[in-house]
């Protein structure tokens, strides 16, 4: 059975799994330029850190879909991680 902790870790390991992927030291960062567009094309003001949000919702929706899927979980630890990131870059 995995701890909390665990879930932190693993969730630690994929974004920076995706640092490789996506050959950026600082990893995936694509929520900024994600939801600039969607901003552009559907006339709206989402923020980058609401965009994590939003995914942090879709995985958490996920999750009372069908059977347990740990991606659900891990994704959404790193989505909150995302989204707090992006929160303390806003001028305050």
């Amino acid at each position: 059975m995995k701890t909390a902790p665990d879930y932190l870790e693993n969730a630690a390991a994929e974004m920076k799994d995706r640092a490789k992927t996506y050959d950026a030291p600082e990893g995936e960062r694509s929520m900024a330029q994600t939801v600039a567009a969607f901003n552009i094309i559907y006339g709206t003001d989402m923020s980058e850190e609401e965009g994590w949000q939003f995914m942090s919702i879709l995985k958490k929706v996920r999750s009372t879909q069908g059977s347990y899927k740990e991606d659900n979980y891990v994704d959404d630890v790193a989505y909150s991680s995302l989204a707090a990131e992006a929160a303390g870059q806003r001028e305050v």
